[in-house]
């Protein structure tokens, strides 16, 4: 009877015994699984991480060998290649590349009723891109206007300060006054100023920044040219120049272009700089 007992005590252990192996294995191998499982979802991280990093490559936004490439840059071919496929591009003022580099075809994301004609599309994060062909055939007729008149016959404000070492160089090279940071209000209505001047054509590079050289000008009745971005109303505006006006690089390439142009349609004698003298970039 005791050995039976015995017996069956050594049965009800083996049995113990191998389910606690069973239930051993089965918890190894839930284990294994839940690692496969993390494995295969930290592949699937690397992955996304991988592609993630992938588009941001494409997009400029992550520089490749520390070199300067940027999203504008990327885009701006994009843009180009689409907007002026088929079309003849070598009647331009300037090569293409150099309006694409200066992003002079960006907008912002609020398109005015007023710039809506200027604008080729809008970009999958809203911004409106400008049709660059017609920024460039709007800065040759512009440059045909200024050059109806004589330097001290024009004036040029700017209040934003992206575009002071722009006016300053154009000044410096055309002869024309410009006023940058603040245009003094009055100084073309009233008479009995001692700064008192009389032009006949007015230039802004903002509508809204440069209101009050605007205001003057309608005061007076003299045409008024101003580089229009996509956010831009264009009352009392006589001709526009559909452009980033926000930019150094791009208020810089219109005055450089500018500049370049009412010089050789005046026949003056004077040498440009080259365009970084107008963006203020450092070599």
């Amino acid at each position: 009877m005791a050995e039976e007992e015995i017996k069956k005590t050594e049965e009800v252990v083996e049995v113990k015994e191998e389910k606690k192996k069973t239930s051993k294995k089965k918890t190894e191998k839930k284990r294994e699984e839940v690692k496969e499982v993390k494995k295969e979802l930290s592949l699937e991280e690397k992955k996304k991480a991988i592609i993630e990093k992938a588009k941001k490559l494409a997009e400029g936004i992550v520089p490749v060998g520390g070199r300067g490439l940027t999203k504008e840059s990327v885009e701006a071919s994009k843009i180009a290649d689409e907007e002026f496929k088929g079309l003849k591009t070598d009647n331009m003022l300037i090569p293409l590349e150099d309006y694409v580099k200066s992003g002079i075809y960006l907008g912002t994301k609020v398109i005015t009723p007023d710039m809506k004609p200027y604008v080729f599309k809008r970009r999958n994060d809203g911004l409106a891109i400008i049709n660059t062909k017609m920024a460039d055939e709007k800065i040759r007729v512009a440059a045909a206007f200024l050059a109806e008149y004589s330097p001290e016959k024009i004036v040029v404000a700017c209040k934003r300060e992206a575009g002071w070492q722009a006016m300053q160089t154009f000044s410096k090279v055309t002869g024309i006054r410009v006023f940058t940071k603040k245009y003094p209000s009055g100084i073309i209505t009233n008479t009995k100023l001692p700064v008192f001047f009389e032009p006949e054509l007015a230039v802004i590079v903002d509508p809204w920044l440069d209101k009050n050289l605007l205001y003057d000008s309608t005061l007076i009745n003299i045409p008024v040219v101003s580089l229009c971005d996509t956010n831009n109303l264009t009352s009392n505006i006589d001709l526009i120049i559909p452009c980033n006006n926000k930019s150094n690089k791009s208020i810089g390439l219109v005055f450089w272009v500018l500049a370049r142009e009412y010089l050789k349609l005046k026949g003056m004698d004077a040498k440009v700089p080259g365009i970084k003298e107008f963006t203020g970039e450092k070599e």
